[in-house]
């Protein structure tokens, strides 16, 4: 039986610089810092926007942790696999001498990676016995950690892609902020306090890449495992073959499922709008006798499959886009003809949009041609659409990014825009190979 997940707690990424990085959530893509953990061996920062949260891990030098070997946690020996017992973690107020990683595990990945999607679920016991029937391995075994506002459990499991991994992660007795082990530096933060000039609420989705002929293995996983199920990205979409982008030297296979509708209980969103869902996943790879493409460069130099993109959801995208810019954000951009053919410039005016405007910062709008009379009356001119742009990689490889959607009643994944976003990562990816490998600064 499959576990049922209640929500999208957080993202991590592990990095060799983190306050780089936190720089750069903060002053660019402004996120804010508003928990921290310190030890003697680790350093855990988290940012977050709405209820979008990433936490930043500054990867250690110590060893890193294998398959199945649990940790010793506060004096307690993990060698008992099934033990019922959860180890226990008791912080308080002083931290300093705790596990230098909670509700995650460093993996010795030799680039900086976005590795963990971390889950809520209402039993992690339960969970992890049902998972360890199906064959599940975890790096970490359900384990209790505990301050003055309560107690949190954890496990953390590993996928079949790459170096990601899940936490799965209980907070029904817990009452703090964030999570037991984090000093909270902004007491009264507030999810539906909005940042008017950059209003990203949550996380869309997320987008693996992976190697050729890996996506029905994929599928099958998360379907077991977590009950996930197949979101056709177009109506026409073959069932084997997925959505397929064969053009202009771009050969991928991009599917699509989500999780929210599974459980039994719905999903659960920390904010007032609970008609979005939570989150959908995209499996990306690229397509056999077709030139190299960004899949392949991602593979590449991340050295494994793993998390390409994030997008951002956004309830104003331009003046998002607007914001970052400003701060130094630096976007995909699509040829400039997209913007002066007839159909579309027709399909941005309609929309109610300046094809200038959206211009600027290489915007791109698509209409959902499958209308659904139940979510018309919030766009313009009757029309469902949505609006999306990549930013250019924020590591030094060219490997993660992220990505700004906001949808007027499209669930999609904008079909029309997907060969236009699709080719300007494809053009910048070229100019990069041609320039060489001078490009190490952070975008």
């Amino acid at each position: 039986m499959a576990v049922p997940l209640r929500r999208l707690h957080h993202v991590s990424l592990f990095v060799s610089n983190g306050h780089k990085l936190a720089s750069d959530l903060v002053s660019k893509y402004k996120f804010n810092l508003f928990a921290t953990r310190l030890t003697d061996r680790s350093t855990q920062v988290a940012f977050r926007k709405g209820a979008a949260v990433f936490v930043v891990n500054e990867r250690p030098t110590q060893s890193a942790l294998g398959l199945n070997e649990w940790p010793q946690v506060a004096g307690n020996d993990r060698n008992d696999q099934n033990s019922a017992d959860a180890p226990r973690v008791s912080l308080g107020k002083h931290k300093r001498s705790q596990p230098s990683c909670l509700y995650d595990v460093h993996l010795d990945h030799p680039v900086d990676s976005v590795s963990n999607v971390c889950f809520e679920v209402s039993d992690v016991e339960r969970a992890f016995k049902e998972l360890r029937r199906l064959g599940c391995d975890f790096y970490v075994p359900p384990t209790t950690v505990e301050d003055e506002n309560g107690l949190v459990t954890y496990s953390v499991v590993k996928s079949v892609v790459g170096n990601v991994c899940h936490t799965l992660i209980d907070k029904t007795k817990y009452g703090g902020i964030f999570l037991p082990g984090f000093d909270v530096t902004e007491k009264d933060w507030d999810l539906e306090k909005e940042d008017l000039s950059c209003p990203v609420t949550h996380f869309d989705h997320v987008t693996y890449a992976c190697p050729r002929n890996s996506t029905h293995q994929v599928m099958k996983w998360y379907e077991k495992l977590f009950g996930f199920h197949r979101f056709f990205i177009d109506g026409d979409e073959d069932v084997d073959e997925g959505f397929v982008v064969n053009q202009e030297g771009v050969g991928l296979r991009l599917t699509a499922m989500e999780y929210w509708k599974c459980s039994k209980a719905g999903i659960s969103l920390p904010f007032t709008d609970k008609s979005e869902p939570d989150c959908k996943f995209v499996i990306a790879e690229s397509l056999p006798h077709q030139s190299r493409n960004q899949v392949d460069t991602f593979l590449e130099q991340h050295r494994a499959a793993g998390i390409q993109h994030i997008a951002l959801y956004t309830k104003n995208i331009v003046s998002a886009a607007h914001t970052m810019a400003e701060a130094g954000v630096q976007f995909f951009s699509p040829p400039p003809a997209y913007y002066t053919e007839v159909g579309k410039r027709q399909e941005i005016e309609e929309a109610g949009h300046d094809p200038r405007k959206l211009s600027e910062h290489g915007i791109l709008l698509d209409a959902d041609l499958q209308q659904d009379p139940s979510s018309l009356k919030e766009c313009s001119g009757n029309k469902r659409y949505l609006l999306q742009v990549f930013t250019k990689p924020i590591f030094a490889e060219d490997t993660f990014f992220l990505e700004l959607i906001e949808r007027r009643g499209a669930t999609g994944f904008g079909e029309g825009n997907i060969r236009a976003l699709w080719r300007s990562v494809q053009a910048y990816m070229e100019n990069e190979r041609e320039g060489g490998p001078q490009r190490k600064t952070v975008q």
